[in-house]
């Protein structure tokens, strides 16, 4: 009885999907249009985090997915976009030196919180995030990325008297599983020749995981003074859960530890059992940016973590958005891939969603997903979104089971 009375509630504040680790906005306006968003947990404490600033002149979406933990993801959720508020209101507006002013800005200032943070948390220092934002003004579209997120348009053709969408890809994946990434990170270490490696299958920067990443400690940092316990696994064993994404990803916010070689020189890491030597930082927080003057055939963009694309195409997502209603569009997004990731294990939906949180990640990675229309023509929209006030729609920092 009480559960009744529960869930339209629930249903009105975004909670409620039959999932209890799945959290959504089925639709909410912005200044040309509408946009979804939806968020499903898998690890024990969700480590993707995901905004949307709207006003009447611009839109913001951001989609931070971490790594080794969730600190670096929640500092950019609280630090980028008043970064770029900030720097485009004294630049004259958003451009590229903006953007990357922000982005720098905010690693600067995690880089900082680490090093002070660093004699009691040494943890941190391995903490990093992937980080995608997509701005609208004036009509223009800005796309900046570090990592594997990915935001890909939707574009509208015409055939005969029909008409079809195509997917058309807007970010970089910085991900070293792709040759080209692989080449550039090499290029920058000529005087290495394992800064990139193949390790059962998978390519990695340096082996960074197999020796020296917090998901293969079996014991736990145990400080009392300047006495530290670690326990690592070896590193040919199998590892107990999914592997670091820092491994792969060539540029983060975070990851201090791969980009400040003193830090891999500090006492501290010199009882950790076996420590990285570095002659230059491994991973950049320089961001990819594409600029974009938005056209007629641009119908909508897709904004998601990696999470998404480890189990949907990029033409495979496109179709579901162009083929469905808009309203919960993002969730039957998460939904199709949780699906996918379903039938990889020869499961169903519905016996995922009974798994708990951290156990749930050996079946799939959180996953964030914002779906951004765009009504190029459509006034009334705007006019609606004008009256209204602008602020932020911001996904929970952690999501609770609510169980059915």
């Amino acid at each position: 009885m009480l559960r009744s009375c529960y869930r339209p509630l629930e249903r009105c504040l975004g909670l409620w999907s039959g999932d209890g680790l799945l959290w959504h906005k089925d639709l909410k306006p912005h200044a040309s249009g509408d946009f979804s968003i939806a968020v499903v947990q898998a690890n024990s404490t969700l480590e993707d985090q995901s905004q949307v600033f709207t006003s009447p002149s611009t839109t913001y979406v951001g989609v931070y997915d971490g790594h080794g933990g969730p600190e670096a993801s929640r500092f950019i959720s609280q630090h980028l976009f008043p970064y770029l508020h900030q720097f485009s209101s004294e630049h004259g507006g958003l451009s590229s030196e903006v953007i990357k002013k922000a982005f720098s800005a905010t690693e600067e200032d995690f880089v900082h919180l680490v090093k002070r943070s660093f004699p009691v948390r040494p943890k941190i220092a391995s903490v990093g995030s992937c980080c995608l934002v997509g701005m609208i003004s004036d009509g223009v579209l800005y796309v900046a990325n570090l990592g594997d997120s990915r935001a890909v348009l939707g574009c509208r053709v015409s055939v005969g008297q029909t008409s079809r969408v195509v997917a058309q890809r807007l970010s970089t994946d910085h991900n070293v599983a792709s040759e080209e990434v692989r080449k550039e990170v090499e290029a920058l270490h000529p005087d290495d020749a394992a800064i990139v490696v193949n390790c059962r299958g998978v390519w990695r920067i340096k082996g960074i995981i197999q020796d020296f990443v917090w998901h293969h400690v079996l014991g736990q940092i145990c400080s009392n003074g300047a006495k530290l316990f670690l326990i690592f696994q070896d590193a040919n064993a199998q590892s107990p859960g999914p592997p670091s994404h820092a491994a792969e990803v060539s540029r983060s916010i975070g990851d201090v530890y791969l980009k400040k070689p003193e830090l891999n020189r500090d006492p501290i890491f010199q009882q950790l059992g076996n420590p990285l030597y570095l002659r230059r930082p491994v991973l950049t927080a320089e961001p990819s940016i594409l600029k974009r003057k938005l056209k007629p055939e641009d119908i909508f963009l897709i904004f998601a973590s990696d999470g998404l694309w480890e189990h949907l195409s990029d033409e495979a997502a496109i179709e579901i958005v162009f083929k469905n209603p808009r309203s919960g569009i993002a969730k039957r997004l998460v939904g199709a891939a949780l699906q996918e990731a379903a039938k990889k294990r020869e499961m169903r939906y519905k016996d995922i969603k009974k798994i708990e949180k951290g156990v749930r990640r050996h079946f799939h990675d959180d996953i964030t997903v914002v779906v951004v229309y765009l009504d190029h023509q459509n006034s009334s929209t705007s006019g609606r979104f004008k009256r209204s006030a602008a602020g932020y729609t911001t996904a929970p920092v952690d999501i609770f089971s609510n169980p059915d």
